[in-house]
């Protein structure tokens, strides 16, 4: 076999400069919106995307578009590159996000949080594909089919983000609240099963919507949950073993067990077909709970993630973003209808589930407060989106802003319901057992 007509040229001195210079240039930016809108209340991923906002085509691109273009130039070559450690940086968020979830909160409160779950999934699911239908075919990608389109807008309007929503809980002091532990539990939920649903419809958009395609892709999506149990299974009970004999060993080498099973799963789910993002996700949950995700242990991953590789993803993705193409009316009003189906549907959900598990008015109101922040995953349903050609440059914008609104609109919304709920004294003997060390998920 013929494996190269000779030694492949090293990347240019001035490609390299600039590919350094945007890194540092997004990482710093990034970190100083981030602590900014935190200061304010705010999340820090919507700081984080705010970056991409001024340096794209929103303000930078528009004011100064000869600098804009040196900066971040349209080469794809060029982008590949920040896009490729953006990448990255995705992937290793998700897996650590999966490494920290409580299956333990699903487990203890599992019925409640389906109850209230599985609407707050399908009504929004099903507003967004009905919407979708009617939205200007100028929003459809290059992959111009309708169908795939309205699976994928229906996925983004059906997520929830359990990263903004559990800062949220803890910024406000409400994680000992019994709704707030209710929002975190049905939000788990809500998080597996979006993985779930973006992978089946990515892989719907990469081989067509033929019954024989869509079966073998959802054979391969059983063959890896299967595979992600068997993990779970092995790695429990070599954690035990090594328990009872003597403690697994610190330094660098578990860090690097860690970041290379979430890699190598994501290259295995893309690899089926499936969403890389889903595989380092699933690997991520089917370890959590192990020794390998002790929060000692798991320290130096999560704080290069958090504070360095996310920041620069989010603040890529923010670089996507056109708000010039709101001034349009067509694109204006489809992500006005957008977000008002996204809100409407996702706190309609949750206060259906709500009231079936006979909890009160204020009590519905806040787990749709709660349950409304899209943030981090509904960033990366646009990003699998526009990659994948369904979704265009327009709507990507109003997808992100979906996610951006929603994520601020949490805290107050969440602050006025939650004053109408007394507290009762489990929930204060609750708040004074729970250490910030003891939380689970606090990414």
């Amino acid at each position: 076999m013929h494996l190269a007509a000779g030694p492949v040229a090293p990347l240019a001195a001035h490609d390299l400069m600039v590919f350094l210079l945007q890194v540092g240039l997004l990482l710093g930016l990034a970190v100083a919106l981030g602590r900014l809108f935190t200061r304010l209340g705010l999340s820090a991923v919507v700081g984080e995307l705010f970056v991409g906002v001024l340096l794209g085509p929103s303000l930078l691109g528009h004011l100064a578009p000869g600098f804009a273009e040196w900066l971040l130039p349209h080469d794809p070559a060029r982008f590949h590159l920040l896009d490729a450690f953006g990448q990255v940086g995705v992937v290793l968020m998700v897996g650590v996000t999966g490494l920290q979830m409580d299956l333990g909160l699903v487990r203890r409160r599992g019925a409640t949080a389906v109850r209230v779950s599985v609407p707050g999934i399908l009504v929004p699911l099903g507003l967004g594909i009905g919407l979708a239908y009617l939205l200007p075919g100028s929003l459809l990608g290059s992959v111009s089919d309708r169908g795939t389109f309205a699976l994928f807008v229906g996925v983004a309007m059906g997520v929830s983000a359990i990263p903004v929503i559990a800062k949220t809980l803890i910024e406000l002091g409400l994680l000992h609240r019994n709704i707030g532990q209710l929002i975190l539990c049905a939000v788990t939920v809500d998080d597996i099963v979006g993985w779930l649903l973006l992978s089946v419809v990515s892989a719907m958009a990469t081989v067509g919507v033929s019954g024989g395609r869509v079966l073998h892709s959802i054979a391969n999506l059983v063959v890896v949950v299967v595979l992600a149990l068997v993990l779970r299974r092995v790695v429990t009970a070599a954690g035990r073993r090594i328990a009872a004999g003597r403690r697994i060993a610190a330094g660098p080498s578990v860090p690097a067990v860690l970041v290379g099973a979430l890699v190598l799963a994501a290259a295995g789910t893309q690899a089926l077909g499936l969403e890389a993002v889903f595989g380092a996700f699933l690997c991520g949950l089917a370890l959590s709970g192990t020794p390998l995700a002790d929060p000692e242990r798991l320290a130096p991953v999560r704080t290069v993630v958090v504070s360095v590789l996310a920041p620069v993803f989010f603040a890529t993705a923010g670089l996507r973003m056109d708000l010039t193409a709101l001034g349009r009316p067509a694109v204006l009003a489809a992500g006005l209808a957008v977000l008002a189906v996204a809100i409407a549907g996702k706190f309609g959900g949750a206060y259906l589930g709500s009231r079936l598990s006979r909890m009160s008015h204020w009590e519905g109101l806040a787990l749709g407060a709660g349950m409304n922040a899209r943030g981090v995953i509904e960033v990366v349903v646009a990003m699998v989106g526009l990659k994948l050609g369904v979704l265009s440059q327009e709507m990507y914008t109003v997808v992100i802003l979906v996610a951006i609104v929603t994520s601020l609109m949490a805290p107050p919304l969440l602050r006025r319901f939650m004053a109408r709920i007394e507290e009762t004294a489990e929930e204060r003997l609750r708040e004074q057992a729970l250490t910030p060390g003891s939380v689970a998920v606090h990414l």
